[in-house]
């Protein structure tokens, strides 16, 4: 079951950040980061790709935080599935990954990824990046 987490909320308009991650550490960190640096971002965070499409399904998401090595498959190629439905097309993605493989670069840049980010470099300016993003023709062949 995916573990629901709010960050403060302000007068704005809530935003939902899906984080698809399975390490529980990185999970925390992630959390910590939006706690502190965003008010009005609600936070979900699944652990495997089947639970963030059963995610996607029930609630609105403004952007995704997603890993690459999950347990039931790879994030890039969960960014290609999103970018071939237009309902979820234009939501941001950034994917935070421990080894970002020029392999990854390639789908993730062909899924309309705005930034692949090393989880070891990974702050709030790329969450600034992805609430501010402005959609983008994805480039699927």
């Amino acid at each position: 079951m995916p573990q629901q987490h709010s960050a403060t909320y302000s007068s704005k308009a809530t935003q939902t950040c899906l984080v698809v991650e399975d390490n529980l550490f990185d999970q925390e960190r992630i959390k910590r980061i939006m706690d502190k640096s965003f008010q009005g971002v609600f936070v979900a965070i699944v652990s495997t790709i089947e639970q963030a499409r059963l995610h996607m399904a029930r609630y609105q998401t403004s952007m995704i935080l997603l890993d690459n090595n999950l347990p039931d498959g790879t994030g890039a190629n969960f960014a290609i599935e999103l970018a071939k439905v237009p309902e979820f097309a234009e939501i941001p993605i950034i994917m935070v990954s421990d080894w970002p493989s020029p392999f990854m670069f390639d789908k993730a840049e062909s899924a309309g990824v705005i930034h692949v980010v090393n989880k070891s470099d990974f702050g709030a300016r790329y969450i600034h990046a992805a609430l501010n993003h402005k959609p983008s023709k994805r480039l699927l062949n």
